[in-house]
């Protein structure tokens, strides 16, 4: 019998597949579809203390391999969310994802105070790759300030918190990332976030609005990119914090190689906005077809296992 089971903090999931924050998550129809679907979990929009329509369209783009996308954090604000998270906390499913993404540092002190205050029990993934200064990196970017915005947090916060972080690139960054996240009680890290910044064009436009036509890119683009940081992450940071992998996740195969690194879960965006969450279901089938050609029962049978020459 194989089992996808798996376990981010004192929370246990039938399997190890999600959503990715940002995609056919943000309204009431969208969270009950995740609910009801196969998904291990699933985790709200990223939202902002008020509620935001976001970028001008068209801002996103499926592209051959992937995705470009400008969003803007359209979201139906933290009230919306936080009143769903309580909803679900009553009627006794607390193994959900709640994520945050304050355009300021006050902001998400506000609303994290809320939700500590709140008969939340769940998981928060605090969203540290959206910007939130302007003229200054996204936050996972600037290390100084990455520092200062967790120590602000674990002043006074208690409950399980993770952090969605940007791609990194450079060994250094990862390097200097670990040493700040082993400080804190940090309980998962979710990486990655799209490349940002990217451009495609189609004859001669670009694609998609906002920025001139610069978004993330996400999808098959960006796999490579993802396992780099998932295997890093995993090597780097405290064994107690957990590693979510995301990004370039279309078969069963890339959910098998981000776990090979190091990943607990497995997240999908892309390709869940291009099939919707039927997607779940194919990719389980596909992850226990692999596991059971390879003769793994568990995913800690091979989880971070990666050979390295």
């Amino acid at each position: 019998m194989i089992s996808l089971e798996t376990k981010i903090s004192d929370k246990t999931f039938s399997n190890c597949i999600m959503n990715a924050s940002g995609v056919r998550c943000m309204t009431l129809e969208d969270l009950s579809n995740l609910s009801s679907s196969a998904a291990g979990t699933w985790i709200t929009k990223s939202c902002t203390l008020s509620p935001r329509e976001g970028n001008p369209s068209p801002r996103y783009v499926d592209l051959k391999l992937g995705s470009i996308n400008s969003m803007g954090l359209p979201n139906l604000g933290f009230d919306f969310y936080l009143d769903y998270v309580l909803e679900q906390h009553k009627s006794g499913n607390d193994a959900i994802f709640f994520s945050v993404a304050g355009l300021t540092l006050e902001d998400n002190l506000q609303m994290l105070t809320r939700i500590q205050n709140s008969d939340f029990q769940g998981l928060v993934e605090l969203n540290l790759s959206c910007p939130n200064i302007p003229g200054k990196p996204q936050t996972g970017y600037d290390f100084e300030r990455t520092h200062e915005v967790l120590n602000e947090i674990f002043s006074f916060y208690t409950k399980p918190l993770g952090v969605k972080l940007p791609p990194y690139f450079d060994m250094v960054h990862f390097e200097m990332m670990s040493e700040i996240l082993n400080q804190y009680p940090i309980r998962f890290v979710t990486c990655i976030n799209s490349v940002g910044n990217a451009l495609y064009i189609e004859d001669e436009s670009v694609v998609i609005k906002p920025k001139g036509g610069f978004g993330g890119i996400g999808g098959a683009y960006v796999k490579p990119t993802a396992l780099a940081n998932v295997r890093m992450f995993y090597k780097l940071l405290r064994k107690d914090i957990t590693v979510i992998g995301c990004g370039g996740v279309e078969t069963g195969r890339d959910v098998f190689e981000h776990i090979l690194c190091g990943a607990s879960m497995v997240q999908t965006g892309t390709l869940l906005m291009k099939e919707d969450t039927g997607v779940f279901s194919r990719l389980i089938t596909e992850l226990k077809e692999i596991m059971n050609l390879k003769g793994y029962k568990t995913l800690e049978d091979f989880k971070g296992k990666l050979i390295e020459l």
